[in-house]
């Protein structure tokens, strides 16, 4: 376009302009010759801004790097001097997918060696945890994945209306024919992660303390901890008794046995998804990839409480765990980026053993 004719356009478009050829040119030198990929050491993945908050400041992430594909008002991934990134990936399985997948794509990074850490707050089952508690997860497992009965109309016998997806009635497990109802994340990262994490002192608040105390078995009552418990994801924000004994139930069908739930959260499959196909490409390498997931809520309520009342408290802050849960996904993530960084000759081909 003539230089003239930019003159005629509305000073929005110029900058659209701009940007997009930026981002065109911006693997190509001034001298015509390819910019090689910049190596990124690890990225954080959050879900939204007061996720990614503590961490900006304390690392440093002052570069902002615009990607094409993020969310329209998180479109730039923040970086630092040490190769740490920052992304707000969006809520839900639809956003991180999209998201993440971008950045896999974009020719400007190169994300084969880098650790990917999921940063993100969840409802807690009180029988493994609190409010603030720091868990890290081993497996992933997907609960939309399912048919639905109305309780109203479901057989006579049945404890629910969910069963798996061409399956007979609850308890019988489905085939994975979805390939994303399940992940399992890589065993040596998860315990180099719990490693790191064992002895940190996790924010707390008066709060909590007090909704916490209504709860009258440990340890759902007690201080928050740093825990290895799986993770369950889907896009209905579930609550109640009845709805949290079949996330146990069905996070046991999954995994045979093997996994505990104890997270309620809605993108992480997704994310493990986007992840799974870019290592497929060459592009990253799945086994780095760790799920830290802090409990800024309980998943159902406290004895004499409704299900409607816990929900509420849930999504109004009235637990007081929002704010302690985010501050400590920081105080325990650092932990693992922060030996990644500081001894990166030794993470740089792998998780270093014991």
């Amino acid at each position: 376009m003539p230089v003239a004719a930019l003159r005629c356009l509305p000073v929005r478009t110029i900058c659209r302009l701009l940007v997009s050829l930026t981002v065109a040119c911006s693997a190509t030198t001034a001298f015509g010759q390819q910019t090689p990929p910049r190596p990124l050491k690890a990225v954080i993945i959050s879900m939204f801004p007061p996720e990614a908050k503590p961490w900006i400041a304390p690392l440093k992430l002052e570069q902002e790097i615009p990607v094409p594909g993020l969310l329209p008002e998180s479109n730039a991934i923040r970086c630092n001097a040490d190769d740490v990134c920052l992304m707000i990936a969006g809520m839900g399985h639809a956003n991180v997918a999209a998201s993440v997948m971008a950045l896999t794509l974009d020719p400007r990074f190169d994300l084969r060696q880098t650790y990917f850490l999921v940063a993100g707050i969840a409802g807690i089952d009180p029988a493994q945890g609190t409010t603030g508690t720091a868990t890290w997860a081993r497996y992933l497992v997907d609960v939309g994945i399912a048919h639905e009965i109305d309780a109203r109309e479901m057989p006579k016998g049945w404890q629910r209306g969910y069963l798996g997806i061409m399956t007979k009635g609850p308890g019988e497990k489905p085939k994975f024919e979805y390939h994303t109802e399940v992940a399992q994340l890589d065993e040596a990262l998860l315990q180099k992660a719990l490693a790191l994490s064992q002895g940190v002192t996790l924010a707390d608040s008066d709060k909590a303390k007090r909704y916490r105390a209504h709860y009258r078995k440990a340890p759902a009552n007690k201080p928050p901890t740093v825990k290895q418990c799986d993770t369950l994801g889907g896009d209905t924000w579930w609550h109640g008794h009845r709805l949290g004994q079949h996330a146990r139930d069905w996070t046991k069908l999954l995994t045979d046995g093997r996994g505990t739930y104890c997270t309620t959260q809605q993108e992480d499959n997704a994310t493990y998804n986007a992840l799974a196909r870019a290592a497929a490409a060459g592009k990253v390498d799945i086994k780095r990839l760790a799920v830290l997931r802090t409990a800024s809520n309980f998943d159902r309520p406290y004895p004499g409480q409704s299900a409607y009342a816990s929900l509420m408290a849930s999504t109004n802050g009235g637990s007081g765990g929002f704010g302690p849960a985010t501050e400590n996904l920081f105080r325990v993530g650092s932990l693992l980026i922060n030996d990644i960084v500081s001894h990166w000759s030794a993470w740089q081909n792998g998780v270093p053993q014991p």
